[in-house]
C-alpha cells in the first residue's frame, strides 16, 4: 500500500465506530432494563468493553464531571473524533488527488 497514513486513519476512524457501537448500546440497555441492568450480562459485557475509553475520559475530563455522566461525554468526545477522522481523510485524499470516498 502506497498510503500507510490513509490506512492508520482508516483504522482509527474503525476503532472509533466500534466504541460508539458499544456506548450506544450500553445507553439504550441502560434505558430498557432499568435498576436490573447489572445483572444483565450483555450489559456487563458492554461495560466491559467501554471501560478503557471511560477511564481514558476519567482522565481527559475535570473532576467536576460525575462518573455517571462520563459515559455520555465519552460518547460525544469519540462522535467528534469520528467527524475530524473523517475531515482528516478527505483532506488527505484530496491532497494526494485520491479518490477515497
Amino acid at each position: 500500500m502506497n498510503h500507510p497514513e490513509l490506512l492508520l486513519i482508516g483504522i482509527l476512524r474503525a476503532l472509533v465506530e466500534v466504541a460508539l457501537m458499544f456506548l450506544l448500546g450500553q445507553g439504550v440497555l441502560f434505558l430498557f432494563a432499568g435498576n436490573k441492568r447489572h445483572q444483565n450480562a450483555i450489559y456487563k459485557l458492554f461495560v466491559l468493553i467501554t471501560s478503557p475509553v471511560i477511564k481514558l475520559m476519567r482522565f481527559i475530563a475535570p473532576p467536576q464531571i460525575l462518573d455517571r455522566h462520563l459515559p455520555v461525554v465519552a460518547f460525544f468526545v469519540l462522535f467528534w473524533a469520528w467527524i475530524g477522522l473523517a475531515w482528516l481523510k478527505k483532506v488527505y485524499c484530496e491532497a494526494h488527488l485520491l479518490q477515497c470516498f
